[in-house]
């Protein structure tokens, strides 16, 4: 099935591996993964023929270039492919299923497609997950995986990488979400590969901060230092101040976030949350100024500047009103009217000069808009550069490329219409720019995994150059031998992986009682505005059908009076001071005999807005007292989905007969209404009814029965008669 290419030795090593056993795939960029997933899919096809191929990709464009390389790779007709995006219709996207048999996808438009039951996943005998490492945490990727693997016939999978992680725990985390069970790993050295690796030369290019630049630089770090010593002094900082990372302090606050919830009356922990807050910002300032340049920390200033205004955040205004942040801004603000740069700027117009010289064809990475818009700037002023900026689709600062502009960008790459790419992170990560000669990093980055992807850009056809521009005796070094260690972490966890793999990836999950306990078919309608919610795929993998549909109220909707509105804390208090939540409520108890409210989230909500505490109760009070209405708190979209499940099963399984998402108090039959006035009655609820009904026909004849005639009722005693006389014989008084 395969054509116009002839698959090397070590392609077809691991083609023979993946197609006994699901299989991660690390292979340096340019040396044919997609081949190997190509070869991989034809044997598939021929064992089951009848069977689909999937693959799924983190973006548009690099679905694009698997859909143009099975083109021209594969012998198959071109209406038997597809490429899935959220753009096409529902229908259409039905159509497209049953009519091919290879179809490509971004993970979050099958993921869409899986909840609505629009394909099955049953029948696709292959599923390819390229760039494989972002299957960890809530990534679309582990979703899927986990159903593919729940529901196809003939599952097997194949995960597809450059780099998959430097820490064991990550590694780990991807091979068991995607169920692996051997990793292939081929390195540049590896002798069966390097016959085809393309030489690439790696220089690092250093550069001085001027005097001017290392003032301002000096500032910050006194500002920080201040707050990092307070820190210390209060027993909150442990490690030494040397240098503590953004992961360091990312770590800490989400540490005193918790403590404060359950200190609420701790004064020096808020304090605390608000230090590490500032020393966050002060950090981004120093990270710009070392290696990015004047115009990128002034404008991050200004913007600080501008949010202390209307911000009640303290640390904004806190490091706004600082003695040092105010010097920093003066003296920013200075150099900028000097027109001072950062050395980079100058070495990178020397280097373009000199290789424009050869017709070199560039890719330089940045990983900040404002600066990679700036240099495209600076270098189309150099006489035969021609640059551009590619970024991502999110709207920053006046930039932002939707996805059909991104792929007419590279096709003009690619047709030699301009020379220079500048680009974001966007263009790190499975890009086909084939030739490509020089990569320039303009800062080096410690993520192991992005030094990979970003390298891997150059050398694929022929001998490539990598130069990473590094300022001394700033974070660029710090960054340089984070890359380097974690790089070489890389390659020995996965050669432990590789050689131990029976554990823990191999294992069989014993059974556990889950397994034998019936399906109970349980129906949950979700309102559509829900639909990407985690909540609807813990349902489904706990074999909850879910309908998605438009509720008139609640968002989920577990038997005909059970109805749920789900809120998150946040959510909760912008609902209690718009208003909206009072008008929710009453719907609900309109509606629905058993409403509930869920909030999930470890937020305290009375932390979340400036909202005085005694509204907040007031309106909890309101909603239990008044309206009857029960509040639950839930963690995580986990014990949500399983709250639903349970209350699901109590519903549907007392109550035989189906429901619809327009079932309400409203809208019963006659019969419904019956038992529903008569449980009211004390002591009685919806099981004493029936036989109630069953034994005097009508409503009327309850009301007038004796007392001593309610009690030839099952169940009904001299107390429960008794109770129901006094209810229907005794005056109304006000």
């Amino acid at each position: 099935m395969i054509k116009n290419f002839t698959p090397r030795l070590y392609q077809e090593t691991i083609l023979a591996t993946a197609s006994m056993k699901n299989t991660l795939v690390v292979l340096p960029t340019g040396l044919g993964k997609t081949n190997i997933f190509l070869m991989l899919a034809a044997q598939r096809l021929s064992q089951y023929p009848k069977s689909k191929i999937l693959l799924i990709g983190p973006t548009k464009p690099l679905i694009d270039q698997y859909f143009l390389a099975f083109q021209k790779n594969f012998k198959t007709d071109p209406k038997t492919m597809a490429i899935f995006t959220g753009a096409t219709t529902p229908k259409k996207r039905i159509e497209l299923w049953n009519n091919s048999k290879i179809i490509f996808s971004t993970p979050q438009s099958i993921e869409n497609d899986i909840i609505s039951k629009r394909i099955n996943l049953k029948e696709v005998s292959l599923l390819g997950v390229d760039e494989a490492h972002r299957a960890v945490s809530n990534y679309a990727y582990v979703w899927v995986a986990k159903q593919y693997n729940k529901l196809a016939k003939y599952p097997r999978i194949i995960g597809l990488t450059a780099s998959p992680g430097s820490e064991i725990e990550k590694v780990t985390e991807v091979c068991e979400n995607l169920f692996i069970e051997e990793v292939e790993v081929r390195t540049e050295q590896d002798p069966d590969v390097k016959p085809y690796v393309q030489e690439t030369e790696l220089t690092w290019v250093e550069v001085e901060l001027p005097e001017k630049l290392k003032k301002i630089k000096t500032l910050l770090e006194n500002t920080a230092k201040e707050r990092l010593l307070k820190l210390k002094s209060w027993g909150i900082l442990k490690k030494p101040l040397s240098y503590i990372t953004k992961r360091d302090l990312l770590g800490m606050q989400t540490e005193l976030h918790k403590q404060a919830t359950q200190e609420r009356t701790n004064y020096t922990l808020w304090q605390s949350i608000s230090l590490v807050a500032e020393i966050i910002k002060i950090q981004h300032a120093q990270e710009l100024i070392e290696t990015q340049g004047i115009s990128p920390l002034y404008h991050y200033l200004q913007k600080l500047r501008s949010q202390s205004i209307t911000t009640k955040i303290k640390a904004v205004k806190n490091l706004v009103i600082d003695p040092n942040f105010k010097s920093v801004f003066l003296l920013t603000e200075r150099l900028i009217d000097e027109k001072i740069e950062h050395p980079k700027l100058t070495k990178l117009r020397e280097i373009i000069i000199n290789e424009l010289k050869n017709n070199t064809k560039i890719l330089i990475f940045n990983q900040y808009r404002d600066s990679a818009s700036k240099i495209v700037e600076e270098l189309n002023k150099i006489k035969g550069a021609k640059a551009n900026l590619f970024v991502g689709q999110l709207k920053k600062a006046g930039t932002g490329l939707s996805q059909k502009e991104q792929k007419a960008i590279l096709d003009d790459f690619r047709a030699g219409k301009f020379n220079i790419l500048v680009a974001t992170s966007i263009a790190e990560e499975g890009l086909d720019i084939p030739k490509v000669d020089l990569v320039i990093f303009y800062e080096p980055i410690p993520s192991a995994i992005r030094h990979i992807q970003r390298r891997g850009r150059t050398g694929r056809l022929e001998k490539g150059k990598v130069m990473i521009l590094l300022t001394k005796d700033t974070r660029d070094v710090a960054f340089r031998w984070s890359a380097h260690h974690k790089q070489k972490k890389m390659y020995g966890i996965l050669e432990t992986l590789k050689n131990k793999i029976t554990s823990p990836l191999r294992k069989k999950e014993q059974p556990t009682l889950k397994e034998f306990i019936p399906n109970h078919n349980l129906l949950i309608f979700v309102d559509h505005r829900e639909r990407n919610s985690a909540i609807i795929k813990n349902l489904i993998a706990k074999g909850v059908e879910v309908k998605l549909q438009q509720l008139k109220s609640a968002d989920y909707l577990c038997s005909e009076r059970a109805a749920v509105e789900y809120k998150t804390p946040t959510d909760f208090v912008n609902s209690i001071v718009d208003g909206r939540l009072l008008e929710q409520i009453k719907n609900l108890k309109e509606n629905y005999d058993s409403p509930i409210i869920i909030i999930e989230g470890e937020q305290d909500i009375y932390k979340v807005r400036r909202v005085h505490p005694n509204a907040i109760r007031g309106m909890l009070a309101t909603i239990t007292i008044d309206y009857k209405i029960p509040i639950i708190k839930t963690l995580d979209a986990e014990e949500t989905a399983s709250l639903l499940y349970i209350i699901a099963k109590r519903e549907q399984e007392k109550n035989k007969h189906s429901f619809t998402p327009h079932s309400s108090k409203n809208s019963r039959s006659l019969k419904e209404q019956q038992e529903y006035l008569i449980s009211a009655l004390p002591s009685i609820g919806p099981t004493l009814a029936k036989p109630l009904l069953n034994e005097f026909k009508t409503i009327k004849k309850i009301i007038n029965a004796k007392q001593s005639e309610l009690t030839k009722v099952e169940k009904i005693g001299i107390t429960k008669a008794k109770k129901i006389k006094e209810i229907v014989e005794t005056e109304y008084k006000e």
